[in-house]
């Protein structure tokens, strides 16, 4: 039996980061994969899913420009994108990703691994004994039980990537990033695209508004979007697949994709035989990311609690860390903020209290927003579409911010490290911003939290004494 000092289920975000932090500082590592380096996220997930959104944007601007009107939208459908993808995630995984697992022992495709015992795994008939374990198994695309949905060659994020052409009509079903994302980006690369949900308006983990800014967006590029709708049915037709609302609504496409939630499956660990909790949520974590196994930890989407890559790696990096520190100095990993970002065009970004957990709460907070249209570099840029909104309280303290534009990811770090580290909003208003980038935006709503503040009588009266 092999012995180390870690070992790791699952090389996705998570994972990886536990993998590589620890063979960096020296310890004996094990990293088990059944499929494919790198996980869902770079496989199947965000990176395939942003460079097929790129390849759709590139198309996009290029059907707006004058000089390619007249040669019609037909010469602007790029040849072989997913193969073009595919060969692109061959060289990260192959040349980039191993790379920076070069120091630990790789078990991939070899099959699931399953506990022995606390300290022991399997995977193909052979064992490995480790100290320290990190269940890092991730999550699984749900299909909702509808009636005929199993005679339906649906698709989901697991298969979507190995099309080999546009689909002429594509329905959606779910409202949530991946399903937005998908829906703009095969209408921009020449697709018919409905989308339907249940939820009253796009992105529901959000707040509305964004989500209506993002229907108006899709709306006028030709995507039907159905809120608040149950389906009744789905039937495999002559030519693909048909859904059928309870309203009556029929929507027909040659492909369906299903973008409607995460479920997990923990089978085939048998984690039964080390004594860990789990759920049909997840595997219950403390706030060190142990599981009712101390020495088991379970960073990402295994917990079910925020399904974000990045989440995922910051976990990683917090639980290997706590596996090793005595407990005054482990670190609670909820006591870090999640931003997240949906890479749809305006892209929507947030992070802290949505408005509608800061009313629920009864917190006292003002509102204050600038528009893209409202500054000159965007109106200059062509991207004049959309908001940076943050919710701020009366002395200062920013509870959460809500961006919906261009370059809403890259500024959304900024407003991260202020919410998580209590930064006073008139901090940020003081701190210089390059212009004229989108984040000049974010400077522009501090300033207009200060203009607040001098509105009173008592501040114009201070003012005309000290000109005096």
């Amino acid at each position: 039996m092999d012995r180390y000092d870690v070992a790791v289920v699952g090389l996705g975000p998570a994972g990886m980061a536990v993998a590589a932090m620890a063979a960096h500082v020296g310890l004996k590592v094990v990293g088990i994969e059944k499929r494919a380096l790198g996980g869902e996220c770079m496989n199947t997930g965000c990176i395939p899913s942003k460079a097929l959104l790129r390849t759709a944007h590139v198309r996009h601007l290029l059907a707006r420009a004058a000089d390619y009107a007249l040669a019609g939208e037909a010469n602007l459908v790029p040849k072989e994108p997913f193969r073009k993808i595919a060969e692109h995630l061959t060289y990260i995984r192959e040349k980039k990703t191993r790379a920076m697992l070069d120091k630990v022992e790789l078990v991939v495709g070899r099959g699931a691994a399953a506990f022995v015992d606390p300290h022991t795994l399997e995977v193909d008939g052979q064992r490995f004994r480790a100290k320290r374990i990190f269940l890092c198994t991730g999550s699984l695309p749900a299909v909702p039980p509808i009636p005929g949905i199993e005679s339906v060659p649906y698709l989901t994020n697991e298969n979507l990537f190995q099309l080999e052409r546009i689909p002429a009509r594509l329905v959606v079903l779910g409202g949530g990033a991946i399903g937005c994302e998908m829906a703009q980006a095969f209408r921009r690369l020449g697709s018919e695209v409905a989308i339907v949900h249940m939820d009253a308006h796009l992105l529901p983990h959000g707040d509305p508004d964004a989500g209506d800014l993002l229907e108006a967006q899709f709306q006028a590029e030709g995507i039907r979007v159905l809120n608040g709708r149950r389906i009744r049915s789905a039937e495999r037709t002559k030519d693909g697949v048909a859904l059928t609302t309870e309203a009556g609504e029929r929507l027909e496409g040659d492909v369906l994709l299903v973008a409607a939630g995460r479920r997990w499956d923990f089978s085939a660990l048998h984690l039964e035989r080390a004594g860990v909790a789990h759920g049909p949520k997840g595997i219950p974590v403390n706030r060190y990311l142990q599981t009712s196994r101390r020495h088991i930890f379970a960073p990402g989407d295994a917990n079910g609690l925020f399904l974000f890559s990045h989440a995922a790696m910051h976990q990683g990096m917090l639980a290997f860390i706590n596996s090793l520190v005595p407990g005054p100095l482990k670190l609670n990993f909820r006591k870090y903020v999640v931003p997240w970002t949906v890479f749809t065009d305006p892209p929507v970004a947030h992070v802290g209290l949505l408005e509608r957990e800061l009313k629920a709460r009864g917190i006292r907070y003002e509102t204050i927003e600038t528009r893209y249209e409202d500054y000159g570099a965007a109106i200059a840029e062509g991207v004049a579409v959309g908001s940076v909104k943050a919710y701020v309280g009366t002395t200062g303290r920013v509870y959460g911010v809500r961006i919906v534009g261009e370059g809403a990811g890259e500024m959304i770090g900024e407003w991260a490290l202020v919410v998580q580290k209590r930064i006073r909003i008139h901090h940020v208003a003081f701190l210089q911003h390059a212009f004229p980038t989108m984040n000049f935006l974010t400077k522009r709503v501090a300033e207009g939290w200060l203009m607040n503040r001098t509105r009173g009588p008592g501040v114009r009266r201070l003012v005309r004494l000290l000109c005096r």
